[in-house]
């Protein structure tokens, strides 16, 4: 608790809304789905606030698709990877065989959880906060035009723009029940760099995020110049 407490820059109060929402139902009750619910509002509320302040000149149309860029659940999903949530998840035997702990539906989830018990623990302010720290770099980030367009597309353009070959996408992986399975893809460029991962709820999602990692690399700092 204290080490995500440090994580997060949180303190709770109330110590079980904690638990409470790193509980997946597979553990028992209470577990976090009603917090899911809350922390989903508050996480849609609190970004569409802080996109109408920082784009006002944007339509309702593009708004949408910006708020739609950061709250979609492959976001989430790393964020809460970055954060080591799976590390603090209670998981039911047969989650943690199947390795729930990496599922991106389950660390989305949890990450959407802990937003509603901070705004229950805190208040508005205090989950607002939370919300614009996790958030921030990404929201700092957000190009108007570019996020109008999905990742796929926007690796496609920017490697026919600098006539290179375009990606080739590879299933790497399919787990879960064939009702909520996960699969991982690699995203992966003939003329440059190791393959990237993405994972989601269906292979577009996985491909999606694949693309989305490789054009952050491409981007980086330390991407080749051309």
């Amino acid at each position: 608790m204290a080490k995500l407490s440090t994580i997060l820059q949180y303190e709770f109060t109330d110590g079980r809304l904690c638990t409470q929402a790193l509980t997946h139902r597979s553990a028992g009750n209470p577990h976090n789905e009603r917090l899911e619910f809350l922390g989903d509002a508050m996480l849609g509320l609190i970004v569409a606030e802080e996109l109408y302040r920082r784009f006002p000149d944007a339509d309702e149309g593009l708004l949408t698709r910006l708020r739609a860029a950061l709250v979609r659940r492959e976001t989430l999903a790393d964020l809460a990877v970055e954060l080591d949530l799976g590390a603090h998840l209670r998981l039911g035997e047969g989650e943690l065989r199947s390795g729930g702990f990496r599922r991106a539906s389950i660390l989305a989830n949890a990450l959407e959880a802990i937003l509603g018990a901070i705004y229950l623990d805190g208040g508005y302010e205090a989950c607002r906060a939370a919300i614009t720290r996790l958030f921030g770099r990404r929201i700092a980030k957000l190009s108007a035009a570019e996020t109008t367009k999905d990742p796929k597309t926007a690796l496609q353009e920017w490697l026919q723009a600098r006539g290179r070959p375009l990606p080739v996408y590879r299933t790497t992986g399919v787990e879960g029940a064939p009702h909520d399975q996960h699969f991982v893809v690699e995203c992966m460029l003939e003329d440059a760099m190791a393959p990237v991962t993405g994972e989601g709820s269906s292979r577009r999602h996985a491909e999606q995020q694949a693309a989305e990692r490789m054009l952050a690399r491409l981007r980086g700092p330390d991407a080749r110049q051309d």
